[in-house]
């Protein structure tokens, strides 16, 4: 799936968690056509998870955006 075909939900220049680093590098949370929720974050190793998944740490500030923006 290419990032084009993402709704950003976070980062878009009038949430609260808004990083002045201006690339599409920063933590954010998206969601698919069919409504699933893909995170982008720094890699955490917390914790080995199953093979296939993987870990990522967002700051609290990037989930309350995303919750907003999608009116929960």
């Amino acid at each position: 799936m290419a990032r084009e075909e993402l709704t950003r939900l976070t980062g878009s220049g009038d949430g609260p968690c808004d990083d002045p680093c201006g690339s599409e590098d920063c933590p954010n949370v998206y969601v698919t056509a069919s409504g699933s929720i893909v995170v982008q974050g720094d890699v955490s190793h917390a914790f080995r998870p199953p093979a296939g998944e993987g870990l990522v740490e967002i700051p609290e500030s990037v989930l309350r955006e995303a919750v907003r923006a999608l009116g929960w």
